[in-house]
């Protein structure tokens, strides 16, 4: 690590450095110059005098700084004098710049201030265009302004050659003052000074910029600093709306300013191009009641200082963000801070010792805690502690041991709190300070200093107090003159192994040598308690040498008033010798030795002593931040993928809760722009199928409104699956969801396989108050299934894509074990499908060549996508090939016997053997792949399944097994046996006889066992009973008049089902004596899939959402307004969508509190338009 700087001023304008490599304090060299305060950069720092002159101090280095100086000797040919200086009334000057435009004579240049000095004298260049030449630096060219060339021609009528001279800049190693802009308006007097801009942009290690704020509250901009100009040339006036009072420039392109009201202006438009910015922006004080006092800005950070010596810190600050998203209240009461490199924190404390900010990392960017800078000083060996060091013993009580951080919300009612007033002569500090760790003196117990006996009063020495500086008499001006009794304070000695209670707030007189801590800046208060420490000394009984009165000079420690850490190269991992390697400060109370005399003569203050040490603990909060790249497909058109930076920032409250904000950073026509979604907004993370990117999908209620899902995908799958879980984790723990889903969830899944869940509450299925559909939250369970089924004793079945039974092996409302006992192995297999297209024609019959109008010759099934063999991957990243390209022949309609199926035109509906009006084929090529997953779910063997079924059930309800109906992939009706809640898997299939293959099976209550063949008949199976879990016969159902179905649902007492052109049904005339119904009523279309819960309650995949065409099909939908009188329901509350495949919401069973059933509110939120239409059915047939 290199070797930086830490610079600090005291209150005497004395300015101090402090090496990373060192161990103590060097004082600059010039011991006249007085400095208010100081602002560091690289190998550089400024800083503003006691004359109110800017000062500038170079770190020496290797390499000097060296500027050129240039001007050009101009002359035209004429045919008397040759080439001469005597130019036409339109030339340029004899003596110009390059541009001819600004005339530059030799004698003209001057040294810019006395820090530069001329190496030598002027010169001419010899070469031309970076070449030697002969002409003697001559360049000819035929006329102003034009191309000039070493070669003289015959037409060249002027010539020019450039002469040069360096200056050197001597002054590195010292404070040199900056000269003033004659005649040009200067911004004198100035109050506060900042640099920054060195990173700004990826242009790392450029030269910085310089602000500064005169006495007027005018903001003034630094003009032509360069590395070879480090100086910089004028000042430039920035316009603000109001007076400013002090400012920050981060190193990146952030600017804040502090106004005189106590409000903040935030600088926006800053670039490379702009390093002014473009306009203001006005931030509010962390705090309402109390004003901000100091500003101070990082890379990405921003932290505030207000007038009750609070300190805070700025959320969601960046480049794209400068204006940030909110404050977050940090323990430690200071003065000032500064943010230095790598957004590492100094501060002055509010007892005007030096602190650094622990534990500051890009993560949590908000630190631990405060440790203290203690660097020795002079020739005094030992370190320098902050004020109020050796006030307390190295035995914290239990009341002063904690957390630094002593925190605040700034939406919070708490404010600072009046010390209560008391007859006793206690006295009460306001505000809680930072104390080092492993003190070496020990404290007097409280009995024996009772009965020492107190020193008489005298009165100390004022202090000496510079008078050519009215910056830092009003440090001083506003103290109390009148001095403050001592009281006395002696250490008795005692025996070895005598037990000695603990005394840990009471303070310890320093060693000779060291200084007396106090508090602020209180010089008198100060001096008064030296003289009283010397005085009890001389009276004790030989316990310590007498220590002289002297007075603050230059011997004494400095009392801090400014620190700058924008030079000093350290980080969270630094091993730095002068900053405390114990860890974080204890936070607790600075007491004067004045007040601790006090309160050692009032042993029964003890407790009230304790409750006052606990205040600065109430409360307490951190800040927490993940950034991250990553790709996002762009909301604007035309979309495509956009690298992105993103960060995830989470914040602690005081009592716990998490709050946290998702940031994507973007940047448009060169302007850095963001976008946010607050965690508490996000309702699902669902990874999608795009572009064969590791994608996922955050939505919030508005963007599920809006069907504009934030896509983001990553480059890797350990990308995705850190973020996908880091963001799930995150939504969860602030929703206070843990563990694995409840035994009353909604499960769904994704046409991608994915498997989501809802946590449903009483108000799901309310009448008066449904909770909308689209504020559901669903989060992801591991696996990986076609579809999912479950009911209310935690019984859930999956079925893979590949027909392979699943059952879910996890622990209903209790958390996964963190070893992954509970997960499983899980694969599956599913089928990618590419089509040949051929049209007909007379010459050479079918072919690939098709009409312009027609589809690609190798497409998807719709054809409006070209997908050939070669460039069709698999469905995601995780997927991998298991077998080759091959010609599929089970294909709905039928193919010949080379897998052909024609039509007279595309579209149109295909057929499996040839007709004379057949002009276009198709035929279908299939190729397999394979994916590997973790996830709590057991294989039930053998048998693949196509459907199944478990019986809902209410929660109070007790079976000793499960009814569990299903279908194999062949059709076959198939019962399981010894399904329990202890054995969710079962024993045994038991096969029960058909007549034809099924396609569909539900089972409601009362063991109401639902069927559909695949033709499209239904059929009832009756005497479905415990005792006879296969039932006996099938009756058949008329379907819809022309409408064959393929889904179906029952519930407890209804039937739903979905015909093949996505109609809804319901069956009307369900009764306990004659449960097949009397007639299919149609309820809506649209509808892809249905589920019925057990409390009758309807829920669909949609095949998409009116007025939102372009969504992916599939989109789950909650049926309003059912109840005993009205099981129809309503209308419908659309939610999540976009490439949702199945759901099933048979788990819940909690009965909402019943109510009166309120009448529809409103337009109708139906996917589709309703179509009542009834049609009666005969009596259902036995078979």
């Amino acid at each position: 690590m290199p070797i930086t700087l830490l610079w600090a001023v005291d209150v005497y304008g004395r300015v101090y450095s402090l090496s990373t490599a060192g161990q103590s304090w060097v004082r600059a060299d010039d011991m006249l110059l007085e400095l208010k305060r100081v602002t560091a950069g690289k190998e550089r720092c400024w800083g503003i005098g006691c004359d109110h002159h800017v000062y500038l101090h170079i770190i020496p280095s290797e390499n000097p700084i060296r500027y050129r100086e240039e001007t050009y000797e101009n002359q035209r040919w004429n045919p008397v004098d040759g080439f001469t200086d005597v130019l036409l009334p339109t030339d340029r000057w004899p003596w110009s710049d390059v541009t001819g435009m600004n005339p530059q004579p030799l004698h003209s240049f001057q040294l810019p201030s006395r820090s530069w000095e001329w190496e030598g004298d002027w010169y001419v260049d010899q070469s031309c265009g970076g070449e030697p030449s002969q002409t003697g630096g001559w360049e000819y060219a035929v006329d102003f302004p034009a191309n000039f060339s070493p070669d003289k021609k015959w037409n060249s009528c002027v010539r020019r050659r450039r002469w040069i001279r360096y200056r050197r800049y001597t002054a590195q190693g010292t404070w040199a003052k900056i000269p003033l802009d004659n005649p040009r308006k200067t911004p004198l007097p100035l109050c506060d000074i900042s640099c920054g801009g060195w990173e700004m942009s990826d242009q790392s290690g450029r030269y910085p910029y310089l602000w500064s704020v005169s006495q007027q509250g005018q903001v003034w901009f630094r003009e032509g600093i360069h590395p070879r100009v480090p100086e910089g040339t004028s000042w430039e006036e920035v316009e603000v709306p109001k007076e400013v009072a002090q400012l920050s420039a981060g190193p990146g392109d952030l600017l804040w300013v502090l106004l005189w009201d106590g409000n903040l202006l935030v600088r926006t438009g800053l670039s490379l191009d702009s390093p002014t910015g473009s306009s203001w922006v006005e931030v509010a004080s962390p705090s309402k009641e109390v004003e901000a006092l100091h500003v101070s800005v990082g890379v990405s950070v921003v932290w505030v200082v207000t007038k009750d010596y609070k300190v805070w810190f700025r959320r969601g600050v960046n480049s794209h963000n400068p204006c940030g998203s909110g404050w977050i209240s940090i323990g430690g009461e200071m003065m000032m801070v500064d943010v230095g490199l790598n957004d590492q924190v100094w501060a002055v404390g509010e007892d005007r010792g030096l602190y650094f900010r622990m534990g500051v990392t890009p993560s949590e960017p908000s630190g631990s805690g405060w440790i203290p800078v203690l660097a020795q000083w002079g020739s005094i060996k030992d370190g320098i502690p902050p004020r109020g060091d050796g006030e307390f013993s190295n035995q914290p009580t239990e009341d002063s041991q904690g957390p630094a951080l002593s925190c605040t919300d700034s939406e919070s009612d708490l404010g600072p709190t009046d010390p209560q007033h008391t007859d006793t002569p206690v006295l009460e500090a306001q505000a809680p300070s930072i104390i080092p760790l492993g003190a070496a003196d020990t404290s007097a117990p409280p009995q024996e200093l009772k009965e020492t006996p107190s020193a008489p009063q005298q009165d100390a020495p004022k202090p000496f107090i510079p008078a050519s500086d009215s910056f830092i008499n009003s440090l001083v001006s506003d103290r109390d003159r009148t001095l403050t009794p001592q009281a006395s304070i002696t250490e008795t000695p005692h025996e070895d192994g005598e037990e000695q209670p603990p005394a840990a707030v009471l303070p310890t007189p320093p060693a000779a040598g060291h200084d007396v801590p106090w508090m602020n800046v209180d010089l008198e208060g100060a001096e008064a308690a030296r003289s009283a420490q010397a005085t009890v000394r001389a009276s004790g009984e030989g316990l310590g040498t007498l220590e002289r009165s002297q007075r603050i000079g230059e011997d004494d420690a400095p009392v801090w008033t400014w620190i700058s850490g924008g030079g000093c190269d350290v980080d969270a991992s630094s091993q730095i010798s002068w900053l405390s390697p114990t860890g974080p400060l204890t936070s607790s109370l600075s007491l004067t030795p004045v007040q601790s005399a006090a309160w050692s003569e009032q042993p029964q203050q003890q407790e009230r002593r304790e409750e006052i040490s606990k205040k600065p603990l109430e409360r307490s909060n951190s800040v927490w931040v993940r950034k991250g790249t990553l790709r996002w497909w762009r909301d604007w058109k035309p979309q495509r993928w956009v690298d992105v930076g993103v960060a995830l920032e989470q914040s602690t409250k005081s009592d716990g809760r998490k709050d946290s904000i998702f940031f994507v950073y973007y940047t448009q026509y060169d302007e850095k722009k963001y976008l946010h979604v607050c965690i508490s907004e996000v309702t699902v993370l669902v990874p999608v199928l795009q572009d064969c990117h590791y994608a996922f999908a955050v939505y919030t209620a508005e963007r599920t409104k809006q069907r504009w899902p934030l896509l983001l995908a990553a480059q890797t799958e350990k990308d995705i699956t850190d973020w996908l879980s880091l963001l799930s984790d995150c939504c969860c723990e602030r929703r206070g969801i843990t563990g694995a889903p409840s035994r009353q969830a909604l499960w769904s899944t994704t046409s991608k396989g994915d498997i989501m869940v809802h946590e449903p509450s009483l108000s799901l299925e309310t009448p008066a108050h449904t909770t909308a559909c689209d504020l559901m939250f669903w989060r992801q369970v591991q696996g990986h299934l076609r579809c999912v089924e479950s009911n209310c004793l935690g019984l859930v079945w999956g079925i893979g894509w590949d027909g392979t039974a699943w059952v879910y092996s996890g622990n209903f409302g209790q958390q996964l074990s963190p070893d992954g006992a509970q997960l499983h192995q899980q694969t599956d297999v599913r089928s990618v499908h590419v089509y040949e297209n051929q049209r007909w024609n007379p010459m050479t019959g079918y072919t690939d060549k098709g009409l312009p109008t027609d589809r690609p010759m190798w497409s998807d099934e719709s054809g409006l996508k070209e997908c050939t063999k070669g460039s069709t991957p698999p469905p995601t990243p995780q997927w991998s090939w298991v077998s080759e390209w091959a010609v599929d022949y089970n294909v709905p309609g039928g193919t010949d016997k080379e897998g052909w199926q024609y039509a007279a035109d595309f579209p149109t509906t295909f057929h499996g053997h040839k007709t004379m009006k057949d002009f276009v084929r198709r035929r279908r090529w299939t190729r397999k792949c394979k994916i590997t997953v973790r996830g709590p779910w057991k294989m039930v063997p053998p048998i693949r399944l196509s459907d199944i079924s478990l019986m809902p059930g209410l929660a109070q309800s007790h079976v000793n097994q499960v009814p569990v109906w299903a279908l194999s992939d062949k059709g076959d009706v198939l019962c399981r046996l010894g399904v329990t809640p202890q054995n969710p898997a079962g024993s045994s299939w038991l096969h029960v006889g058909t007549d034809q293959p099924f396609k569909s099976i539900s089972i409601g209550g009362a063991n109401q066992v639902w069927a559909i063949a695949k033709d499209g008949a239904v059929f009832y199976r009756g005497s479905v009973s415990p005792q006879n879990p296969a039932g006996e016969c099938w009756y058949h159902i008329p379907s819809p008049l022309r409408q064959t179905l393929r889904q179906l649902s029952v519930g407890r007492t209804s039937v739903f089902a979905v015909d093949e052109n996505s109609n809804l049904w319901y069956r009307q005339g369900l009764t306990p004596s004659y449960p097949q119904g009397s007639a299919w009523e149609l309820i809506s279309n649209n509808v892809t899939k249905v589920s019925v819960g057990p409390l009758d309650q309807v829920w669909i995949i949609a095949d998409g959402v009116p007025g939102f065409p372009a969504e992916t099909p599939g989109a789950v939908c909650h049926r309003l307004g059912v109840g005993p009188m009205q099981p129809k329901g309503l209308s419908w509350d659309y939610g999540i969508g976009g490439g949702w495949e199945h759901i099933s919401v048979r788990g819940n069973s909690a009965e909402p509190p019943r109510g009166p059933h309120p009448p529809p509110a409103g337009p109708s939120r139906s996917p589709a338009p309703q179509r009542p239409a009834t049609q009666v059915n005969g009596r259902a047939v036995c078979v």
